[in-house]
């Protein structure tokens, strides 16, 4: 260290110890790399603060100057800013050599800086800027450690990429500012799709050192991965986004971090917040510094130069780019300056194109003398060069393919092409990447237009030709490019049949999805329509509709089997014809074919997850173009109706959002939020016109006027007010007081006089709008006081209001019912109950006032017309619950929103046409000879037999006059018997439907119910403690009682005994012919939840909510092994058919398979996890069963999984539309499998 500065420490050693904290101090150094973590562990390890100050200077008198620096700064950057003022002038001074040194040949350590962080080397000829220069700098000095924006702008093709890499040749800047390194990203004109490309590819690169995780699948998923990496791995580092072209996508990099942008356009941050700084780069260099270019390229002095050189340097019009190209030429051709000032000045090359971004007069006229002054074989190469996408760095070997020669060959033609300022090279990393300026490329593309088809003809020629059949793999280094943009040269090149061929192979779509994810391939259908189109539209739609339906599954780790989902595709799909060529030629494969799926039919238009969080609202605009949502993610997004397409997103609170709307114009989206603030936005701009926070909890809801041109806002909050805002005069206009708990939705009536709103304290208030003065009050509450209803059930929350389209009629939701009421004399017109089952969570009225859509807990919304009083339709689709539905303004459509983080957008007329076909999940399976007969309960008061090998309803009952709860088949197929929600069994003939027997055998609801093999007793259980043993025959009952706790489950032994288990932790052992327990099993501490018999009836299983699954002798009534592993409830458990095995499943979604001999564990199933959070079995494990031969095992869960036995991998999954299988029924063969999803669809699959 210098003397000097080391005077200055000791001078003023006693004010640093006295002030300063240590810890952020050392982070800081340690990030420097001026202080160790074994230094900082001594530090810490003195008793007071003084002390450790006093280590630390201890430490800092030890080292270098850098030191110094870095102590300096930190408490710069701390606060301590009076005491960096005292160490001010003993910052040791970088001496001229090493300043020289680091400006011209620059240290190792900053070249390292910059080649890992991709940023581009200074051109061969360079002439300083240093005003430029020196301003970028200063405004990077004025980003501190704050986030923040600097921007340099400019015109096109006026150097502001090499002034900003220049300015990042300053060892002092990086080491003082931006010690965590500069991370450069080439941007350019980007779609979605190429944005989420370049994301994917700069957090590969900032993950080199570590195992990468799977590939961000949307922006928004690479903007969260990338802002953990700029603060966690890459604190205080600078991130360059080289030219930026749209502001939507610095949406993606505005992460609270410090960013450089060059653009041409000088606004392009506004759309961001933070710390914002500019440099304008004026639009050319100026007269003298152009002549030093072209003095440098000919190596001669300025004042050596011809005469025709100050006329070239003014043709040239400043631009940096133009002048290397002249200057280049001349470097090879130093007796051509009149030639090339002639043809400059004549003009002989057109413009680029007349709407041509770049308004340069000189610029083609250069890249035309450029080009022309080539080798005539160099030429042709240049020319192959047309049809090279934008803003790509193309591998070499890309090129070895397009030209057929050895890597050195082709490397050797490009460098003369980069020698003459032609084309650009990337040499960070292990190999080259070239790419053309976007300027070259527009040249070159009008220059060869007639030929362009040609060329991306021979770049597809020349691919089939290298890889035969073959799809390039992830380690060749030009297999990104090929799957980016193969299809794009097939396009170009109008070969609609080999477009079509690769567009239309599941090959191609499984290798290009498991890369980079479905949304470019979505991209590229829509992209190429026409070409795709031009025979018929609808295979591409059953493509794009495949990936569009299946994109959450192919975005998933491990990569979901696309055969297997293709098999899932209707049977008339291009999709499920392909998938089936496949499955029939793999033969070793394990495949499924659906064979009922064909009563299947997709109501939703649309499918949107523009959020990474339940989606709370969502709502159309006035015109129906757009839809704004919101929800816990804290984002508030605006995406087109039609497509999905987004158009605006916005980080808009700090906690969940509840609720959005339009106004009436479009103009502005209103959110309110759990964070007490209400906030109105441009819809066009994303820029916050307002924030309200004078409500004093979460805001709940908040609802503009109907009419246009007056702006006023209605908000209601847990605070219990309703106020009404007015935007012109940026105030609240009127509080409305009078509810006694918290308000949960308030609405303008059609004609802005009056607002209502309904509250958790039972009512619905009217107010005027105008006066805020209360109107009128219903008690809502009043109408759940009747014999249902419990006495002490008081508190009626009322969710959701809507009115009618004149405004006569108000609709009000609470629990389960909807009731409607006349505004005029508050009495009720209507009531409905929707169901018995879920609550309802939202409504809204269509606006041709009969039909009133319902958004209910159990995952569906129903159409009800309120006229007639019938449901006439029945929406499923969500995975769970749905908090919204609104319709569009004409009706025609409505949409939905749920906690799956997906919105869903129905055709009105669509859906009321629907079937409303819902199976409960209880049901009864039987294979016999050959048929696969379904007992199962239709719209929960119905029961159908069906055949499961045609899908044809066999037998249909007439509605009950209570749900039914569960269902049975007797073995000789003659009877079926079904228990009721109102305890009631029955037994009826299968031939005919026709009951034959009734017994009211309970209070509560009948949960199992099984007919012994001689089918004249049916054994039954309810939500008690007893289990009834009805001879219906004879009508007779014995009723079997011991267990302390409800009836989990039973089971029928040989020689009339019965297994049953329980919530008391007890399984028994009954005879039930005398009606007396023969054993009792005192089994676990916790509920017992499944039990399973061995094949040789020896043994049994029990698995508990303990966590634990045992194995049980029946002749000793021991327990032979506990079996501890599990880490969650053990839900089911079955025995192989051998004898030897013990499959047991968990509500973690975790199998386990155990020796039953020893009670070893052989084998742990799931190992791998989907998606963060995400359950390896989509959910608990609920049943499972072996094949005959033992080697195969089949699990029920979030969806279907199949294993092999001997290596516990997985075999095959089938995502089934719902989730939360209960069961899985599986024919004798283990070739037939039988399952209802929570959405109530029925799947009978067959092994293929």
């Amino acid at each position: 260290m210098d003397v000097r500065s080391r005077n200055y420490l000791l001078m003023n050693r006693q004010a640093l110890e006295n002030d300063i904290k240590t810890s952020y101090i050392m982070d800081r150094m340690i990030s420097d790399e001026v202080l160790t973590l074994q230094e900082e562990e001594r530090v810490k390890q003195q008793n007071t603060r003084k002390e450790r100050a006093a280590m630390l200077i201890n430490i800092i008198l030890t080292k270098d100057n850098n030191s110094y620096r870095s102590f300096y700064n930190a408490l710069l950057h701390e606060g301590y800013r009076d005491l960096a003022a005292l160490l001010q002038d003993g910052i040791p001074a970088i001496s001229s050599g090493n300043r020289k040194s680091s400006m011209d040949g620059m240290t190792s350590h900053v070249k390292t800086i910059l080649c890992e962080g991709g940023v581009p080397q200074r051109p061969v000829v360079f002439v300083t800027r240093p005003k430029l220069v020196d301003a970028i700098k200063k405004k990077l000095y004025c980003l501190g450690s704050e986030p923040g924006w600097v921007t340099v702008y400019g015109m096109a093709g006026c150097g502001k990429t090499v002034l900003t890499a220049e300015a990042l040749r300053d060892p002092q800047l990086l080491e003082d500012y931006f010690p965590g390194g500069v991370h450069w990203i080439s941007v350019g004109k980007q779609d979605k799709a190429g944005l989420l490309i370049k994301l994917q590819n700069l957090c590969s690169r900032l993950e080199h050192d570590s195992t990468p995780p799977q590939r961000p699948l949307n922006i928004e998923e690479a903007k969260d991965r990338l802002r953990v990496l700029m603060l966690r791995k890459y604190p205080r580092s600078l991130l360059v986004l080289d030219d930026i072209w749209d502001s939507w996508v610095l949406k993606a990099f505005d992460n609270q971090c410090q960013v450089l942008i060059t653009s041409r356009d000088r606004s392009v941050t506004d759309a961001v917040a933070g710390n914002k700084y500019e440099v304008h780069v004026e639009s050319g260099l100026a007269h003298e510094k152009g002549l030093e270019v072209l003095s440098l390229f000919v190596n001669m002095k300025i004042s050596e130069l011809p005469e025709q050189a100050n006329s070239l340097v003014r043709e040239c019009k400043g631009s940096p780019l133009v002048i290397s190209l002249i200057g280049a030429l001349l470097r090879d051709f130093p007796n051509r300056w009149e030639y090339y000032l002639r043809q400059l000045q004549n003009k002989q090359f057109k413009r680029i194109r007349k709407s041509s971004s770049y308004d340069y007069e000189a610029l083609d006229e250069a890249m035309s003398i450029s080009v022309e002054q080539l080798d005539d074989n160099y030429k042709d190469y240049y020319k192959d060069l047309s049809i090279l996408p934008k803003d790509v760095k193309v591998p070499t070997k890309v090129l070895c393919i397009l030209w057929d020669m050895e890597t050195e060959e082709v490397e050797d033609i490009l460098q003369e092409f980069v020698n003459k300022s032609l084309l650009f090279c990337d040499r960070n990393g292990k190999s080259f990447h070239y790419y053309l300026h976007d300027l070259q490329l527009d040249f070159l593309t009008e220059k060869n237009r007639d030929q362009l088809q040609e060329l991306h003809k021979n770049i597809v020629n020349q691919y089939k030709k290298y890889y035969k059949l073959n799809t390039p793999v992830l380690s060749q280094e030009d297999c990104m490019y090929w799957y980016n943009f193969l299809a794009y040269h097939m396009a170009g090149a109008n070969m609609q049949q080999e477009l079509r061929d690769l567009m239309f192979s599941l090959d191609w779509i499984k290798a290009k999805t498991e890369l980079v994810g479905p949304a470019h391939l979505i991209h590229e259908y829509v992209e190429y329509s026409s070409i795709l189109d031009q025979k018929d539209s609808t295979v591409r739609e059953n493509f794009q509709e495949f990936l569009s339906l299946n994109g959450h599954l192919l975005g998933r780790q491990p990569f979901p089997d696309i055969i297997q989902l293709g098999l899932c595709q209707p049977e008339t799909s291009e999709v499920y014809q392909q998938a089936k060529l496949h499955a029939q030629r793999e033969t070793g494969t394990f495949y499924l074919e659906w064979i009922n799926k064909k009563s299947l039919k997709n109501l939703y238009r649309l499918v949107v997850r523009p959020h990474r969080d339940a989606v709370y609202h969502a709502c159309f605009s006035k015109d129906r173009q757009r839809i704004a949502s919101c929800g816990a993610d804290k984002t508030l997004q605006v995406f087109k109706a039609e497509s999905g397409e987004r158009l605006l997103e916005i980080d808009a609170h700090d906690d969940e959002i509840l609720c959005c709307a339009f106004s009436a114009d479009g103009e502005f989206v209103a959110t309110c939020s759990s964070d007490k603030k209400v906030k109105v936005w441009n819809s066009r701009t994303g820029q916050c016109r307002c924030v309200y926070e004078e409500h004093s909890e979460q805001v709940n809801c908040c609802q503009f006027n109907n009419r246009s041109g007056q702006y006023l806002l209605a908000t209601c909050s847990n605070d219990t007010f309703i106020k009404v805002w007015d935007l012109n005069k940026k105030y609240c206009r009127n509080t409305m007081i009078g509810h006694e708990n918290s308000v949960n939705h308030c609405r303008f009536s059609p004609n802005d006089e009056y607002v209502a709103s309904c509250s958790t304290d039972g009512t619905v208030k009217l107010w005027e709008a105008g006066s805020g003065n209360e109107l009128k009050s219903i008690e809502i509450k009043d109408f759940f006081k009747n014999a249902d209803e419990q006495p002490d059930d008081v508190e009626v929350l009322v969710k959701c209001c809507s009115w009618s389209r004149n405004g006569d009629m108000i609709l009000a939701v609470a629990k389960n019912k909807l009731l409607l009421f006349d505004i005029k004399t508050c009495g009720l017109l209507t009531q409905v109950v929707v169901s018995h089952h879920s609550t309802i969570q939202y409504c809204d009225f269509c606006p041709g006032d009969e039909l009133v859509a319902v958004a209910l807990s159990h995952c569906s919304v129903e159409l009800w017309n309120i006229k007639s009083l019938s449901k006439v339709a029945y929406c499923r689709g969500h995975m769970s619950w749905v908090h919204c539905v609104t319709f569009s303004p004409d009706g025609s459509l409505f949409l939905t929103s749920s906690d799956d983080q997906t919105i869903r957008i129905w055709e009105t007329k669509k859906v009321c046409k629907s079937s409303d076909a819902v199976l409960k999940s209880e049901l009864d399976v039987v294979f016999h000879n050959g048929e696969v007969l379904i007992l199962a309960i239709y719209n929960q008061k119905h029961l159908q037999l069906i055949n499961g090998n045609t899908d044809n309803v066999i037998m249909h009952t007439a509605a009950q006059e209570s749900p039914i709860s569960c269902c049975c088949l007797s073995e000789d197929l003659k009877f079926a018997a079904f228990g009721q929600e109102s305890g009631t069994i029955k037994v009826l003939q299968l031939s005919d439907g026709k009951v034959l027997k009734s017994w009211e055998a309970y209070r509560t609801s009948v949960q199992h119910c099984r007919f012994t093999p001689d089918c004249q007793t049916l054994i039954s259980s309810a939500h008690d403690s007893v289990i009834q043993v009805w001879n219906w025959q004879l009508s007779k009952c014995a009723v079997l009682r011991g267990h302390k706790e409800a009836i989990k489950d039973f089971r029928l032994l040989e020689n009339s005994k019965l297994l049953s288990w329980s919530f008391d932790g007890t399984v028994k052992v009954w005879n039930i012919t005398t009606g007396n327990p023969e054993k009792e099993f005192a089994c676990h501490g916790g509920a017992v939840l499944s039990c399973a018999v061995s094949p040789d009836g020896s043994k049994f299983s029990s698995t508990s909510a303990d966590k634990t699954a045992k194995i049980w002798s029946f002749e000793s009534s021991s327990v032979l092994h506990e079996l501890k592993d599990h880490e969650a409830c053990v839900r089911c458990c079955t025995f192989s058919p051998n004898n030897k095995l013990l499959a047991t499943g968990d509500d973690k979604g975790e199998i386990r398979i155990w020796d039953v001999l020893t009670g070893a564990l052989l084998h742990f199933c799931s190992p791998v996890t989907v998606d963060e959070g995400e359950p390896t079995h989509g959910g608990w494990v609920t049943d499972l069963s072996f094949s005959p031969d033992s080697k195969m095992l089949v699990s029920s869960g979030g969806y279907l999984k199949w294993w092999n036995v001997t290596t516990g991998e997985s075999l095959q999954t089938f995502y089934t539309n719902g989730t939360n299988l209960k069961s899985i029924h599986v024919s004798p063969n283990f070739k037939v499998y039988v399952t209802v999803d929570n959405l109530g669809i029925l799947y009978v699959l067959q092994k293929f």
